[in-house]
């Protein structure tokens, strides 16, 4: 059992008494471990699908200080998980709503909103305000990034993510126990892993990772029970079914000393990268016949029959990968996803071969839609 990662603060008032009686009256809790949670700073990576759920259970519970990082707005597909944020929220900061959200629930929460992107330039800066970091993030090059950044500061990592209808969840914690790196000691290929808003996620199960991590965010800051520090949780929603995996520190993998550049490391640097708005200036200059190039839609046919860039061909990346399909050498091409995991992933695989002629377009079509055509639908 670890030792409480917060001293208790101040006493607590005849309002908060009443408020978290039900934690009171469980003898783990009590009223010293509530001055804890009350005495307690910690920062949420996104308000997305599991920052929402991550959010209202911390406010609920009586954290006194929350940090959410997010430089998103919020959009109609987000309603289907992302409960914190409302109809009425649509096209606003994800920041501002789940600010309001929380204010609602539990007005005595003090919330310190953070809009930016996380950053090897800001993280550390921005992790030492905290006790405890929970990493809601959707990409593996954020994930590296948050568990380096609290290896070198030495604070708690709950850590937690979902696809499709699986979740997962882990402490890490450098000083006790194994980090990300010691679960994911290499990144997957870029595109090789689909993001929730390529593949799917079954809503609820954001409710379910979320709540767990919530768990290990109390239970570490008031040491209670055992937590997760070495062991992994993997739940399926469609069985409903939990199982565990153990980890251990890799003694083969090098101690964290600096932060890095985790798109590269991930390989989804944007090198190789035109933004939209050079892509329309592009596609303009195609339509007056200035120039020639093929602009490549490496998304799914269903994804193309919800919303396309009109003039893209579609070639899912799949075949691509495979050579089923065989691009021409002699043409200049673009490339382009969703969101740009599967277009990095045809590049790299295309330079690979030889192609010298090949770009991607940073944010894809998400991207387009929201500063080129945002009367496009989203998905």
């Amino acid at each position: 059992m670890l030792a409480p990662l917060v001293e208790p603060g101040a006493a607590l008032t005849a309002a908060e008494r009443e408020r978290y009686s039900r934690h009171i009256l469980l003898p783990e809790i009590g009223p010293l471990n509530q001055r804890r949670l009350k005495n307690a700073r910690v920062l949420v990576i996104g308000a997305g699908g599991l920052g929402s759920p991550v959010l209202l259970y911390l406010a609920a519970a009586g954290v006194g200080t929350l940090g959410i990082v997010d430089h998103d707005t919020v959009d109609l597909s987000n309603l289907q998980r992302q409960i914190i944020h409302g109809t009425s929220a649509l096209g606003r900061s994800k920041l501002a709503s789940a600010a309001a959200a929380v204010a609602e629930l539990n007005p005595l929460v003090t919330v310190h909103q953070h809009d930016v992107w996380l950053s090897a330039a800001n993280a550390l800066d921005l992790f030492a305000q905290y006790d405890l970091i929970i990493d809601g993030a959707d990409t593996f090059a954020t994930r590296y990034l948050v568990s380096d950044a609290a290896a070198l500061l030495d604070k708690p990592c709950v850590w937690g993510s979902i696809l499709r209808f699986d979740g997962q969840v882990s402490v890490f914690w450098n000083t006790h126990g194994p980090t990300y790196r010691d679960l994911y000691p290499e990144a997957p290929p870029a595109g090789s892993v689909p993001s929730c808003s390529e593949g799917g996620v079954f809503g609820m199960l954001c409710g379910i990772i979320g709540a767990t991590m919530v768990a290990e965010a109390v239970k570490l800051i008031t040491g209670v029970g055992r937590t997760l520090l070495g062991r992994v949780v993997l739940f399926n929603a469609l069985d409903a079914t939990w199982r565990e995996i153990s980890i251990a520190r890799d003694l083969a993998t090098p101690p964290v000393t600096e932060l890095i550049d985790y798109d590269l490391f991930c390989g989804t640097s944007t090198t190789d990268a035109i933004s939209v708005q050079q892509l329309a200036t592009l596609l303009a200059a195609r339509a007056r016949s200035e120039l020639d190039f093929d602009l490549i839609d490496v998304r799914e046919p269903a994804e193309y029959d919800i919303v396309h860039i009109e003039g893209a061909l579609l070639i899912p990346h799949g075949g691509i990968l495979s050579e089923e399909a065989v691009l021409d050498r002699d043409r200049d091409i673009v490339l382009h996803c969703k969101a740009g995991p599967r277009s990095a992933a045809v590049l790299a695989e295309l330079q690979r071969r030889g192609y010298e002629n090949v770009r991607q377009v940073e944010g894809g079509i998400l991207a387009w839609v929201r500063e080129i055509e945002p009367a496009l639908p989203t998905y």
